[in-house]
């Protein structure tokens, strides 16, 4: 792949892309609700997920976790319920760093071939392939049965008479015994026994965590003494570090081709800082992405941490949303951008993942189409990285009660489930449209349109920024607060981006400051051919400093107009 394409990330939850079953019960076991394979990312399932424009799928849930399904008979050690969230599990509760999701699964003593089979196909297919790392924390019945000879399980050389100590894998509450503030028992006989408690994974270091914490998770020891000031014990190096380090070794040996970090700001930087370069020695082209939340912390875990992208949620994709809903002015993307101070060719751009409500549900838009604007927006205006999650290319409403997920806008991580949108987009595996409704073709139209143009026009996937908003405040025919817009041009090709984030049309006359046209080496232009990208048709524009460029847009639209110069 060309290292100047565009990242266009597809977020897939593995365990439901391929469930046919469309009469699901809530909190359903896997019998009753059935379950996604690896299998079932078909060559044609995998073409057509290409042919979107994606250039990398995030098998997201890959690595084993724990889970209410008893795989006693192939040596899996069985969870307690009372630690399980849904029925299913928390893939983000890690049970063996070095084994595949026995789910995920159609053979399962077989799990780590069908892995590598898959690697193997969605390479084939022209993808490449991004897993999760989960570095903070794990299962709290942790055990792996599958790591490699000659290392020791996570937790087995600590000594649990110290609340902290370097050489512990994990952080102790000694002499106490875990009270969790929910119902500790669940479906089993007896109740679950943590003796010591152990911290839990979002940093509550007592022995009482309730269920609005991480509860079914135990937080991973670098050496820092977080009730103590949070001093630092780097040398010598942690043991946690070293295991941590063969276990991002173990999987960039499987050729896969990045990690998407969960929670990385919870590991201390110096731990990336030494680590990432390690890996990076033996697979060069490995990507790490981030989930970052802290803007305090971007440059410290890009430059120092070393980490090539990280997740751009309390900028853009929160401003996004907000100027979506009507909550805030489209001046605020400007704003956005500009609080990154040169670093925004290095964030991930996305309008939908895991962790967030659908954009379609009642909790975000209640209407897909309200969000296109959003999307030309994120996908478009810099270099970096696009990501979007299975279903928002078809307005997946995220709408189900599925079990320990509630209604809430969300499609489940903890739930044995189907998802609506992509089991009419599959058709079986036929992947025909048959079973789609007119109003999800129209917007998978538009989406693979436009995230097709991201690597197809140079001037989205390497060329030039020009925010226009500065010259188009208090404009004769142009609402601020409602539409954006802005340039970017490679070498002789010019786009001008137009979004309307209102419901009405808009007639708009934008104003392109002299500046532009000196800092993008743009020629004056009066009556101008341009193609409008997304639909294909041609109008005719001028370009010129005194005199202002009429456009017109539709409600929750844009256009993006190609100029040759």
């Amino acid at each position: 792949m060309n290292d100047k394409n565009k990242l266009i990330i597809y977020q897939v939850f593995t365990r439901l892309f391929g469930n046919n079953n469309n009469h699901c019960i809530n909190n359903g076991s896997i019998t009753e609700n059935g379950c996604g394979k690896m299998a079932d990312f078909t060559a044609k399932a995998l073409g057509e997920i290409k042919k979107l424009g994606a250039t990398h799928i995030w098998y997201t849930g890959i690595i084993e976790h724990a889970t209410q399904t008893d795989y006693r008979r192939h040596n899996i050690q069985p969870d307690h319920p009372a630690i399980v969230k849904g029925k299913a599990g928390s893939p983000y509760a890690i049970k063996d760093y070095y084994d595949v999701d026995p789910d995920l699964a159609k053979d399962v003593p077989e799990r780590m071939k069908e892995f590598e089979n898959l690697v193997q196909r969605t390479h084939r297919s022209g993808l490449k392939v991004i897993i999760d790392f989960v570095p903070n924390h794990v299962a709290r019945q942790y055990h792996s049965d599958a790591q490699p000879d000659g290392t020791s399980q996570l937790g087995s050389n600590d000594d649990t008479n110290y609340a902290f100590s370097p050489y512990n894998n994990f952080y102790y509450i000694p002499k106490s015994e875990l009270h969790g503030q929910f119902d500790m028992k669940g479906a089993a006989a007896e109740p679950y026994r943590e003796f010591p408690a152990k911290a839990t994974g979002n940093n509550r270091f007592d022995a009482y965590p309730n269920i609005t914490d991480w509860y079914e998770t135990i937080k991973l020891n670098y050496g820092v003494d977080y009730q103590n000031g949070g001093t630092c014990h780097f040398d010598p190096i942690p043991d946690t570090w070293a295991k941590m380090l063969d276990i991002m070794l173990f999987w960039a040996g499987k050729d896969i081709d990045g990690f998407r970090c969960d929670m990385a700001e919870m590991v201390p930087v110096e731990f990336w800082e030494w680590a990432i370069p390690q890996v990076k020695e033996q697979y060069p082209s490995l990507l790490f992405i981030a989930e970052v939340y802290n803007p305090g912390e971007y440059k410290n875990y890009l430059f120092r941490g070393k980490f090539d992208y990280l997740y751009d949620k309390v900028g853009l994709y929160d401003t996004l949303r907000a100027v979506t809903c009507g909550y805030e002015s489209a001046t605020a993307i400007t704003r956005s951008w500009q609080s990154l101070g040169g670093i925004e060719k290095r964030m991930l751009n996305f309008l939908e993942n895991h962790d967030e409500q659908r954009i379609a549900s009642d909790f975000f838009a209640s209407n897909p189409r309200k969000a296109i604007p959003a999307l030309i927006v994120s996908a478009c205006m810099n270099t970096n990285p696009m990501m979007i999650y299975f279903g928002q290319e078809f307005g997946e409403l995220g709408m189900d009660s599925e079990g320990f997920s509630g209604r809430d806008g969300r499609t489940t991580i903890f739930d044995y489930w189907s998802v609506d949108a992509i089991r009419r987009w599959r058709n079986g595996g036929k992947f025909d449209g048959k079973m789609l409704t007119e109003d999800q073709k129209h917007l998978y139209s538009i989406y693979k349109r436009l995230l097709t143009l991201c690597n197809e026009e140079k001037a989205i996937s390497q060329g030039d920024f020009f925010d226009l908003m500065y010259a188009n405040v208090n404009g004769w025919r142009f609402n601020e607060h409602k539409q954006y817009t802005f340039l970017r041009k490679f070498e002789r090709d010019l786009l001008l981006f137009v979004v309307n984030f209102d419901h009405i049309s808009a007639d708009l006359a934008i104003n392109i400051p002299s500046h532009a046209f000196d800092f993008l080496q743009i020629p004056q232009i009066d009556q101008h051919k341009a193609t409008e990208l997304l639909s294909g048709k041609e109008e005719s524009i001028s370009l010129l400093p005194y005199k202002a460029t009429n456009v017109s847009v539709e409600g929750y639209g844009g256009k993006i107009l190609k100029i040759k110069l």
